[in-house]
């Protein structure tokens, strides 16, 4: 039930508020949570009850809500410049954030191109793309390469893309069409086949199309490792080496949108790490401020960038935006990166991550379980024989049990922070388990 003070909120912000990735009848039945506060992992409702982040807040909070270090280098940055256009004039902080970047690809990649959120991100990208190819003199190169079950945002570039019909066909007639290819997803691994052999058959499916087409396809777009919004669909880092080289012998530009998958997610700080491969632009987002204000950017190659540099107007990248590079958004990212350097975050993950993986072991062996997988910090598994409604009544059920957790359709993630105590891990765990068992002795 909620108090006096939370019923305020709720009804203030379903009348003035229209909330995102949401059919908003539906909160005539499942309740909005008005939150307070954060500390930690937890986020408060003004009743005082309190929700286990379990999935990061949309994948972006990497070290706890209101994390000290964070905060104070957000006062600091205050006190001295909130914001300067970046048309001619220049900042600190983004200046050493695209120098810290360029130094993580080891040089491979740079010149760090900025906006506010990951689509905004990958709009950037697939116009860099064609705009070099344009100004090499390869104007007939304009057509782009999605995975089945793609997610890369939806302005309408970036829902051009993707290949999630929920999302997609409403808008069908604004887009401009793209090609799509078979998903490395090892889920679809025929009898006998290795989460490898899905690699390689859908590597050949592009390898079929770059034969046909590559003349007039600009790039291909992957989610490396993990293909979140497909329901954490998970494929071998052989699927990238095998495009990487497809790529470069058709003459395509590779862009791997690590906006969920970057910043340690998976493993690495740049999941196509993993691949000891490099694209030619990758986008980043949602963890690289650790979840505090919106920022995304591009980094791309030295080829790239010299086919815009001329004297000529009309050979420029012009994209922009008022708040491009905003020195707060900068300096959180900056203050992420020292974190991840003083902590020693990717050897933390690794030790942390093999405890949560033990701690589901429960859920792994569940019968109505499939598909139980994990990469880095991200775990997911497949309920079996579930009703349409299964993921806003475990959404739901899980609020009661004191956690946020919000399924893809009929997948169950976990995308945690960084930050997670053995407690925290515990209740987690145990309490995932529980939720499930309800929603699923609940189902009509």
């Amino acid at each position: 039930m909620l108090s006096n003070q939370s019923s305020d909120w709720v009804s203030r912000s379903l009348t003035s508020v229209w909330h995102p990735c949401t059919q908003m009848q539906h909160h005539e039945s499942t309740p909005l949570i008005p939150v307070s506060h954060g500390r930690g992992a937890w986020l408060y409702g003004h009743d005082g009850r309190r929700y286990l982040d379990g999935i990061s807040s949309w994948w972006v909070n990497l070290f706890g809500h209101a994390n000290p270090r964070i905060n104070a280098a957000l006062r600091d940055q205050l006190d001295k410049l909130e914001h300067a256009m970046l048309a001619g004039f220049t900042h600190e902080p983004v200046i050493e954030l695209s120098e810290r970047l360029a130094a993580l690809t080891g040089h491979r990649l740079g010149h760090a191109f900025y906006a506010s959120d990951g689509a905004s991100a990958v709009e950037i990208a697939l116009k860099m793309s064609f705009h070099s190819w344009r100004n090499r003199g390869h104007a007939e190169k304009q057509e782009f390469v999605c995975l089945q079950g793609s997610y890369h945002g939806e302005t309408i570039g970036a829902l051009a893309v993707t290949d999630v019909a929920l999302f997609k066909d409403a808008y069908g007639p604004l887009l401009r069409a793209a090609q799509t290819v078979m998903s490395p997803d090892a889920r679809q691994a025929r009898d006998g086949e290795t989460a490898q052999d899905v690699a390689r058959r859908a590597a050949q499916e592009v390898e079929c199309l770059f034969e046909q087409k590559a003349n007039k396809i600009a790039a291909i777009i992957v989610e490396p490792l993990v293909q979140c919004a497909a329901g954490m669909a998970m494929h071998d880092p052989l699927y990238l080496q095998l495009v990487r080289a497809l790529c470069d012998r058709y003459g395509v530009h590779l862009i791997l949108d690590e906006i969920a998958v970057g910043c340690g997610r998976t493993g690495t700080f740049f999941a196509c790490e993993q691949a000891g491969i490099w694209p030619d632009f990758v986008t980043l987002s949602k963890g690289i401020s650790g979840g505090y204000l919106p920022l995304s950017l591009v980094l791309t190659t030295d080829d790239v960038y010299q086919a815009f540099y001329s004297a000529d107007v009309t050979r420029g990248f012009l994209h922009s935006h008022s708040y491009t590079g905003n020195p707060l958004a900068c300096r959180a990212a900056l203050a992420t990166l020292d974190i991840f350097t003083e902590d020693d975050v990717l050897a933390t993950n690794r030790a942390k991550a093999e405890r949560i993986t033990a701690a589901l072991a429960p859920l792994r062996e569940h019968a109505r379980v499939k598909n139980f997988r994990q990469q880095g910090m991200i775990w997911a598994f497949d309920a079996t024989d579930v009703d349409p409604a299964f993921s806003r009544r475990f959404f739901a059920n899980a609020t009661q049990q004191e956690l946020l957790l919000r399924p893809i359709g009929s997948t169950v993630y976990l995308m945690p922070p960084y930050i997670l105590s053995d407690d925290d891990i515990d209740l987690l765990a145990a309490r995932t388990l529980a939720v499930f068992d309800q929603t699923i002795a609940s189902q009509p």
